[in-house]
């Protein structure tokens, strides 16, 4: 009978021993993929569970979570979604994240490490933490200034403080209400259908993830290029600049849209835009020279985060004296997006230095307390700091005198830049209107903003449409509502 008793213990014993070898197969060695399984929805009962962090701007909240009360809980809201679907993009139960929502998923969803008090027990007990919110840098006013400035038309604002790198203000249009995208119904489906085929494209950042030719706004980078290369050592001495100017090694005959530019001198030039005059000097400094100005200022470089990623502004390196005398009056290949171009704006009124941009100031948990802060960000010289100065002048003479007198501000001085740039097949397209400036308050020791506008689709006579006309009026209200701030 004993013998029995011990075969049926060894029996249980084995068959325990089986179980905890299953057990094992299962919860450890298995865990990965039925943790990948899209039949699994516990990881998305569970990110849906509890309302998620908020994005703030001005210490508001401008994102929120509602309780639907089924299994998937909470949906993201947006009270103000259009305006700043370009900071926090969205975060939808069926199609993911973008921008800020995804950078910062982490510290939103609650899964972070750094929100967990005890983080080992966490991390033992697979316990999340109630979700932290995102401290942005934008300010309100400005956003809203940007927003109205551009009334629905196809474009892009960008706004930097210059001393820092913070961002102030993103704003693209058409923009789109991330709200519509939340859930995981039907009504999210057919929102994401109808977002997708708009030929307006509403979804797309044009701040940072599209690129324009930035037409006569790159004079700022080839003037600076010519100044510090020694091409030019006199703002008001005649430049030996023929008008008509023959692009080198071709027939073709640049010309201007105005009078007076045949050896304009650099201020003049810079003033009225004089196309010839800025071609040859880019071909007088060299393609190594302006390749390595235009790198300074960001031009080429791939690795631009906001945190999310910005898509990379060019200037082709690889072209022939004709090419660069094009690329260096803001065509051929030259390409940019209105966040590069602010940089360009915020560079010289900081004394050259390039400060990279952020848009994230301190993640905080739910009640206030900071998870982590924004630290010092890298800073390069795109030129001498006396050639700065040269360029501050150059801008605020083309706002006192010259073509961007629309963005005067009483009170303030203001440099700025206008740009009209030609693109498409022949040149046929509707001509991109640019701006790019920089504004300090009388009262202020330094400039507390620069602005870049572009507005694709301005409603006027093709022959009409400028920057000073269409853009500059935009950009002044934008550094108006900082200044006010």
């Amino acid at each position: 009978m004993t013998r029995h008793i011990r075969h049926a213990a060894l029996f249980c014993l084995l068959l325990l021993a089986a179980l905890l070898v299953s057990a094992v197969r299962v919860q450890i060695v298995r865990a990965g993929s039925y943790d990948d399984n899209p039949a699994n929805r516990r990881a998305s009962i569970a990110r849906y569970g509890q309302p998620r962090g908020d994005v703030l701007v001005g210490g508001a909240p401008v994102t929120g979570s509602r309780d639907t009360k089924e299994q998937l809980r909470y949906e993201r809201t947006y009270p103000d979604g259009p305006l700043y679907a370009p900071v926090t993009g969205f975060a939808s139960q069926a199609y993911g994240t973008t921008f800020l929502e995804h950078a910062e998923d982490g510290i939103l969803s609650g899964t972070d490490p750094m929100l967990a008090p005890f983080p080992l027990l966490s991390g033992l007990t697979h316990a999340r933490a109630r979700g932290g919110d995102v401290v942005t840098t934008i300010n309100r006013s400005a956003q809203e200034a940007a927003y109205e400035g551009l009334e629905g038309r196809k474009g892009a604002v960008a706004a930097l403080d210059p001393a820092t790198g913070r961002i102030l203000a993103l704003v693209t249009s058409p923009s789109y209400d991330p709200a519509e995208l939340s859930g995981n119904g039907l009504p999210a489906m057919r929102a994401w259908a109808r977002l997708n085929a708009d030929p307006d494209k509403p979804m797309l950042n044009r701040a940072v993830r599209q690129t324009y030719p930035p037409g006569s706004t790159f004079k700022v980078v080839t003037a600076a290029a010519a100044l510090d290369a020694g091409v030019v050592t006199d703002l008001d001495a005649p430049t030996d600049s023929p008008d008509p100017y023959r692009l080198p090694g071709t027939t073709t005959r640049l010309t201007n849209e105005g009078d007076g530019c045949a050896d304009a001198s650099l201020r003049s030039a810079f003033e009225w835009s004089c196309n010839t005059v800025f071609a040859k000097l880019g071909v007088d400094v060299g393609v190594d020279r302006m390749a390595s100005t235009a790198s300074g200022f960001g031009f080429n470089d791939t690795s631009l985060r906001i945190p999310y990623s910005a898509v990379r502004s060019t200037f082709d390196t690889q072209v022939d004296k004709a090419q660069l005398g094009l690329s260096s009056i803001g065509q051929y290949n030259t390409r940019a997006t209105p966040l590069q171009m602010a940089m360009v704006a915020a560079a010289v009124a900081d004394g050259g230095q390039v400060r990279e941009p952020y848009l994230v100031e301190r993640t905080v948990r739910r009640g206030g307390e900071t998870v982590a802060t924004t630290g010092p960000r890298p800073v390069r010289q795109a030129m001498r700091p006396g050639t700065a100065a040269l360029m501050k002048e150059l801008m605020t003479d083309v706002v006192t005198e010259g073509t961007g007198r629309n963005a005067a501000i009483p009170g303030a001085v203001v440099g700025g830049k206008t740009g009209t740039a030609q693109h498409g097949v022949g040149n046929t397209g509707t001509p991109y209107a640019w701006f790019v400036s920089w504004a300090q308050g009388d009262d202020d020791v330094q400039p507390r903003v620069a602005v870049a506008v572009v507005v694709e689709d301005a409603s006027a006579h093709r022959g009409e449409i400028t920057g000073g006309g269409f853009a500059a009026p935009i950009a002044r209200a934008v550094m108006r509502a900082v200044l006010d701030s």
